[in-house]
């Protein structure tokens, strides 16, 4: 089979041939049909603190059919077409067995998704409904991440929200809050790219982030948002999102940023604002996101603006390093 493989820090992904999966105990094979270009996959490349391993092949939301089954496979079948929840753990303690693997003592990113095949266990494997395409299975992993995120800060009806950056994670975030039952939604980018895109995901306004911000949020939401969430992952922008927030509001931490940053105490202290993490999902919020889609709710798919082959890929993936317009690059890999 065909994969893009990385091979070094700094250096672009190589696609070659590798040895078709063999699915074990519990396992399956999956056909891989679409792939999202996630923003994290460029951090993992180029920063040293997520000690990825050399010839490791990336990819974490994707969608395909399942073509080989392992044995003691009980819940699927060949043809099935799947969206793979890609954080993996024991499988048998409290937080695996409620649908959070992500905080398991084992726990583990599962990649695979940059190549024609790739190996999930069952208990991955969120059967699609007939109603979504493959593109749709591989929103369904970014939806989770902003679905978790707009979960996070307790939203109440009516609430005025800033999303700080308009990729696709502040895009879901923005669609989501609106679903949750906030009021005025207000999407802030360095550049307006992505300004019709929000629209359309429930944005009642798009602001540029320059002098002017902090008095449009005002006049766009009718004074300081209760709800910032911060989904750029920028050095300095967390302190940005704290001289937002409304007092007594909540700043939600979604975008990643790596290294030290730094934020005033007192801007905080004064306001008694809540600084809120959100990290990954649960299982429970990846299958609402695929849920979400189903019922019509389709909205999301706005936010593909490519597909590439996996060919093309590695070419892609060091243009996304800069400023582009694309918003969520898909790569088709049959």
């Amino acid at each position: 089979m065909k994969a893009a493989v990385f091979k070094a820090l700094g250096q672009p992904l190589t696609v070659e041939e590798r040895p078709d999966p063999t699915p074990g105990p519990g396992e399956v094979v999956v056909k891989v049909g679409r792939c999202g270009i996630c923003g994290s996959d460029l951090h993992m490349t180029e920063e040293p603190a997520f000690d990825l391993a050399p010839e490791s092949v990336l990819g974490h939301e994707y969608a395909g059919e399942i073509v080989a089954l392992g044995p003691e496979v009980e819940t699927l079948k060949k043809g099935d077409r799947v969206a793979v929840f890609p954080l993996l753990g024991c499988g048998k303690c409290a937080q695996c067995l409620s649908g959070e693997p992500a905080w398991c003592d084992q726990f583990r990113l599962d990649f695979g998704g940059y190549a024609e095949y790739a190996v999930a266990t069952e208990r991955q494997c969120l059967k699609l409904p007939s109603t979504l395409s493959l593109e749709d299975g591989a929103l369904v992993e970014p939806l989770a991440v902003g679905l978790h995120g707009a979960h996070m800060a307790n939203i109440a009806p009516g609430d005025t929200a800033l999303v700080i950056g308009a990729g696709p994670i502040g895009l879901a975030a923005a669609f989501w809050t609106r679903r949750l039952g906030a009021g005025k939604i207000a999407v802030t980018a360095l550049e307006n790219s992505m300004a019709n895109i929000a629209g359309h995901l429930g944005a009642d306004a798009f602001l540029p982030a320059d002098d002017t911000l902090d008095e449009n949020v005002r006049k766009a939401l009718g004074g300081p948002p209760d709800i910032v969430i911060e989904a750029a992952g920028a050095h300095g922008v967390l302190n940005r999102a704290i001289g937002h927030v409304k007092k007594r509001g909540t700043v939600v931490m979604l975008g990643l940023c790596t290294g030290f940053d730094h934020y005033e105490p007192f801007g905080l202290m004064h306001k008694e604002a809540r600084i809120q993490p959100s990290a990954f999902y649960s299982w429970k919020e990846f299958a609402f996101a695929a849920e979400m889609l189903d019922r019509g709710h389709v909205e999301p798919e706005a936010m593909i603006t490519d597909t590439v082959s996996l060919t093309e890929m590695p070419e892609t993936f060091e243009a996304l390093r800069q400023r582009t317009n694309q918003c969520k690059v898909m790569v088709t890999c049959g």
